[in-house]
């Protein structure tokens, strides 16, 4: 089974099981420069519950004939909302006789794009869709659709399609999409796209307007472009060349992301350089700063330099270090398997007033677990919810995931009624695996009262869970 990589923002932190697979998006100001904010993770939308399998290869449904079922799906898409590590049903209908809503017709290609593999089909799914970068389910699904065409190296299509929506459709011949457009190149790593789509905004527009002065939202897109593509060494050049040549001023952004790609690109002690030059020009740096500059020092092991920015943030820019500077240290801590200094330092933070979340106790659950300490892990899940912060999905899916793992069966079957009780089941692979080590230690009843449960829930997946129930020990 396949691990995935845990990724925050662009910063890649942990190996995951297929169960934790949507570690990203956690909440921290290490993110995309708000003057092109496009969320390329497709995790962060809810959607209908399909079933528990992987959210990467829904299932099909079969077509709707009635329009009364159809409305009924509808109004269930609308009022359920469920965690995005569930998969999303296949509905074949057609967008032009359906009465359907902008975001419903978003969802619907969202959800047929997650099998199709045909670029020919994948093209027409997101031309039906109408989809626009002012929505977000609707850049997510632009997302998508551009990493399965770059995984199957259909680059070709990428350009045509992306060339397409600026020429053909006006709503989109606005620097916004031009801004989304570069950032999607980079995604699909086809930066010569990218910086040609930066020169022809800046030659002529799509709406025939010369541009007088250089774009910084096209700007910040293409450094962050640059960062997705991990071409570190082209966001310098770019930085030095661009801004001399098309007479543009950097922003905060702009040397946010200057200071994101030096710390990834494992060069932390540069971004000393461009807080001389923030300082010079007037901008002053923000926790996201900070956050991107400690964040490369914990991944270079500098020590003493995550102490030096620390007290050079307080001390001559007076920012206080609140639960996002602690989620990030937390966070490289648990990385580099230093787990239980990154439990002291959890102490420190509530020590200093700082109410930690529920994403501070998911990296150091996480952290445990992979180090092979499930009841440290528990122990933290313990003193989470005497503290009154609230577990979210992944502290139970990662509990459940590890703990069945490593055949602590007993705990992981409470955990996970709890978070059942609470709607948040684990994956399809988490679920059969504690079902089955269930069994195999002679909790039969158990097993199959969990098979119940799932069955009565998620009613497509009756099939797969009555051949696991068939397979257990009589």
């Amino acid at each position: 089974m396949t691990n995935l990589k845990l990724v925050l923002s662009s910063h890649t932190i942990f190996e995951l099981p297929p169960l934790i697979s949507t570690f990203t998006n956690p909440q921290i100001p290490i993110k995309h420069p708000p003057s092109s904010p496009y969320t390329l993770t497709h995790h962060t939308i809810p959607l209908k519950p399909q079933t528990l399998h992987s959210p990467h290869s829904p299932h099909p449904l079969s077509s709707f004939h009635l329009l009364s079922t159809k409305m009924a799906l509808l109004a269930r898409l609308r009022l359920q909302s469920i965690h995005p590590l569930r998969r999303l049903h296949h509905h074949h209908l057609n967008f032009s006789t359906s009465p359907l809503s902008s975001i419903s017709k978003t969802r619907v290609a969202l959800s047929r794009l997650k099998t199709e593999t045909n670029p020919e089909k994948i093209l027409e799914i997101c031309r039906s869709a109408s989809l626009t970068p002012e929505a977000n389910i609707d850049r997510i699904t632009f997302s998508v659709a551009i990493d399965k065409l770059a995984k199957s190296n259909n680059f070709s299509y990428i350009d045509e399609f992306l060339t397409e929506l600026r020429t053909s459709r006006p709503d989109l011949r606005t620097e916004q999409f031009a801004a989304h457009s570069i950032i999607l190149f980079g995604k699909a790593g086809m930066i010569d796209h990218a910086i040609r789509l930066f020169k022809e905004n800046h030659e002529k527009n799509q709406n025939g307007v010369v541009l007088s002065s250089g774009s910084v939202k096209l700007l910040n897109s293409l450094l962050y472009s640059c960062i997705l593509a991990k071409k570190y060494d082209e966001v310098k050049r770019v930085f030095v060349d661009f801004t001399k040549s098309y007479k543009i001023e950097p922003n905060l952004d702009t040397y946010n992301t200057i200071i994101q790609a030096f710390s990834e690109g494992g060069s932390s002690s540069s971004c000393y350089s461009i807080l001389n030059e923030m300082d010079k020009k007037g901008v002053k740096p923000n926790t996201t700063t900070f956050g991107n500059l400690i964040a490369g020092f914990y991944k270079e092991e500098k020590y003493e330099d995550v102490g030096k920015v620390l007290k050079m943030m307080e001390e001559d820019y007076g920012t206080k270090a609140g639960i996002d500077i602690y989620n990030i240290r937390i966070r490289s801590l648990c990385k580099l398997k230093r787990s239980k200094e990154a439990e002291a330092l959890l102490g420190g933070c509530i020590a200093r007033g700082v109410k930690p979340k529920a994403v501070t106790y998911r990296y150091l659950i996480f952290g445990f677990c992979k180090e092979g300490d499930l009841e440290g892990a528990k122990s933290l899940f313990k003193s989470m919810v005497n503290r009154g912060c609230k577990p979210d999905y992944y502290c139970y899916a990662t509990l459940v995931y590890f703990l069945s793992k490593g055949r602590d069966f007993e705990s992981a079957y409470r955990i996970c009624k709890e978070s059942m009780e609470k709607k948040l089941v684990p994956n399809s692979s988490t679920m059969k695996m504690l079902v089955e080590g269930l069994a195999s230690s002679g909790n039969v009843e158990k097993a199959k009262e969990l098979i119940g449960e799932i069955k009565e829930k998620f009613s497509k997946n009756v099939e797969l869970w009555n051949e696991v129930e068939a397979g257990l020990p009589q």
